[in-house]
């Protein structure tokens, strides 16, 4: 969850990653539970050089926050929120995540890490046919699906038409719209194995059938490309209209023409897409967007328009996409980075990616070595004893007696036993994926490796704690921070939500903080012709429509005038640079290069907004005002005790 992920990350801020230590005196108490001063030091020096404020740095008012902050830890023990099933899965999730940065082979990195870059110089395009296969499905059962895989690829190559053959064979949903075409990819764009078996077929040729988690694809490559690196650009975008009729798809098409013949006149892009552009997230910004690379965005057309413009300044003609009507100006472009740029970056990303199982086996041979694993050999036989040829039809069950699996299996590195009942639940689980091994006996054993590897990754993970302090105090953080959240969930977000009096009550008091400016509702017409301007302004006073100006004045293929009609309020970008603004029609005004003509049809007074007019901003200051009391009810709450003795050491030591 990214709100919360991003919660959690404020309280790093305020959390230490200094791991070394410091004298350990219990500072304060809440209800007897001590903590210590060597975690107030730590969290004080970490946050030193972070903090603008100089008030922040003040060792009493710092105290005070930490305790805050460690009662409304308490108060979340308290309301048992640790029991929160929700809450012990998201921390069992980052625990796992963040165990992949202890679960590493350097050697095996480095190379997935070459390997990852030298796939990156290269975009591929290919398409594929998929025949869906449960990902448990392993052994001779695989053989029906492979087989079949064959025999369509086996027709391809007799000559029937690929692109035929997906939509008549693929299992893929979106085949029916591309003809299996998944367009142009990079690295970490498919699944691994889908990934490697692209890069090492040649254009124009067919895969062996590749088996992946989804099942089994037979691969066509049809091109190779150098990469285009990214690409920076800005766009004017007019939304291809909800009720999708020819009339509005039409009058659509003729405003982003409009804007385009004016852009050819000279005029200025980033303020043409400042007023018209639709998409509100960049046009404030002249239409800027992040910077992308091939397959980054959910249109192929416009990628294609963007990394087909060559210099800087470029624009393109208008074009559709699914989403409307686009007109691009090129930024910049930035070529593929060098291999010593890219290499964290890689790493990351190898880490989420399918290629960490290939480090995990290469840590599991290292632990083998690491750690000690007896095997009790009479447990082991028993339990040999217990598993029956019902095993291959999925049927056998575990023993009833439970004096039947009762000891311990096997002790890892002399300290954790592993009762037999374990390995049974292991094999029994393993049914799923159709054993074919035989005899029992040597499925058995080889069942036993592989439970074997899983036990010394499983404890060495369980461990991780005690082999690495910083994972440890990482940890303690999170699961703090974790709860807290959910605190304040329960304890202020959901409730300046759902306390529909309280809010309602908040706003009463505070009703005056909520207020309309002044606000017109307006045409505004604009134009980069002062001549132009001066017509319409002789039409507007002869009472004539805004359509019948634009029909008058907009000829041969040229804008010469824009509409901008609704209401603002007087701060809006062009009636603020209007010297006065009656109702009726205003002076002519300039501004850069372009002439306004502002007609005011009514304007409206500064005013309270009602509730509903400001209801986000209501629950965001109430939210505010509960969470600046909960901290003086929370000292009420609990019995804090602060060693002052402890602190005046605590404070000579942080003032050296």
């Amino acid at each position: 969850m990214r709100i919360k992920n991003s919660f959690v990350g404020l309280l790093f801020f305020i959390s230490s990653q200094i791991f070394a230590q410091n004298s350990k005196e219990v500072l304060f108490t809440i209800d007897n539970k001590p903590y210590y001063s060597d975690e107030f030091t730590r969290i004080y020096k970490k946050n030193l050089d972070l903090v603008k404020d100089d008030s922040q740095k003040d060792l009493n008012q710092y105290l005070d926050l930490f305790i805050g902050y460690k009662l409304k830890v308490n108060k979340a023990y308290k309301l048992g929120l640790q029991e929160n099933q929700k809450y012990q899965s998201e921390l069992s999730s980052y625990r796992n995540q963040l165990s992949k940065n202890y679960v590493n082979d350097s050697k095996v990195t480095s190379k997935l890490i070459e390997e990852a870059y030298s796939r990156n110089l290269k975009e591929i395009r290919a398409s594929h046919i998929l025949l869906s296969m449960d990902e448990s499905i392993k052994g001779t059962d695989t053989l029906a699906f492979y087989n079949r895989a064959l025999e369509i690829k086996k027709r391809i190559e007799k000559g029937e038409s690929f692109e035929e053959v997906a939509q008549k064979e693929s299992q893929d949903p979106s085949v029916r719209e591309n003809k299996g075409d998944l367009g142009y990819f990079t690295a970490f764009r498919m699944v691994y194995p889908f990934e490697s078996a692209a890069y090492k077929t040649p254009v124009g040729k067919i895969s062996n059938p590749v088996r992946t988690r989804f099942g089994y694809h037979i691969i066509k490559v049809t091109d190779i490309r150098d990469n285009r690196g990214e690409v920076s650009v800005a766009h004017i975008m007019l939304m291809k209209p909800q009720e999708n009729t020819a009339e509005s798809m039409a009058k659509v098409k003729q405003n982003i023409d409009d804007i385009y013949t004016k852009i050819q006149q000279g005029e200025n892009f980033e303020a043409l897409a400042a007023q018209f552009s639709d998409d509100k997230s960049t046009a404030s910004k002249g239409g800027q967007l992040q910077r992308f690379s091939s397959g980054q965005l959910s249109s192929e057309e416009f990628e294609k328009v963007a990394f087909g413009l060559k210099d800087a300044g470029e624009i393109s003609k208008p074009f559709q996409s699914q989403f409307g009507w686009h007109i691009v100006k090129l930024i910049e472009k930035y070529p593929i980075q060098s291999l010593d740029q890219m290499k964290n970056e890689l790493e990351s990303k190898i880490k989420r990616d399918e290629r960490s199982i290939i480090i995990t086996n290469s840590l599991a041979k290292k632990l083998k070595s690491k750690y000690t694993f007896e095997t009790n050999q009479k447990e082991y036989q028993n339990a040999e004893k217990l598993v029956n040829d019902a095993v291959y039809s999925q049927t056998w069950e575990i023993p009833a007696k439970k004096e039947d699996v009762s000891g311990n299996i096997a002790v890892v590195n002399k300290t954790k036993k592993i009762p037999t009942s374990e390995f049974i639940t292991y094999i029994h689980s393993q049914q799923k994926n159709k054993l074919t091994t035989k005899p029992i006996k040597k499925l058995v054993a080889e069942l036993y490796d592989s439970w074997k590897e899983e036990q010394l990754i499983t404890y060495y993970n369980d461990n991780l704690e005690n082999e690495f302090p910083e994972f440890k105090y990482i940890m303690d953080e999170y699961r703090d921070g974790l709860l807290l959240f959910d605190l304040m969930e329960k304890e202020i977000w959901d409730k300046s939500k759902t306390d529909t009096l309280g809010l309602q009550d908040f706003y009463t008091q505070h009703k005056d903080n909520y207020k309309w400016k002044k606000r017109y509702d307006v045409d505004i017409l604009s134009s980069t012709d002062e001549k132009m301007i001066a017509e319409a302004k002789k039409y507007l006073t002869k009472g004539k429509s805004l359509d019948f100006i634009k029909e008058k004045l907009n000829k041969e293929g040229k804008v010469a005038i824009m509409v901008k009609s609704g209401l603002f309020e007087e701060d809006f970008d062009v009636l603020k640079k209007t010297p006065v603004l009656q109702e009726g029609i205003n002076p002519v005004t300039k501004d850069g290069g372009y002439f306004f003509l502002v007609r005011v049809n009514k304007i409206k007074p500064v005013e309270n907004k009602t509730l509903a007019e400001c209801k986000s901003k209501v629950i965001n200051d109430y939210q505010q005002f509960l969470e600046s009391t909960w901290v003086d009810n929370l000292k009420k709450e609990f019995t804090i005790q602060v060693n002052n003795l402890v602190f005046e050491k605590v404070k000579t030591e942080l003032n050296k």
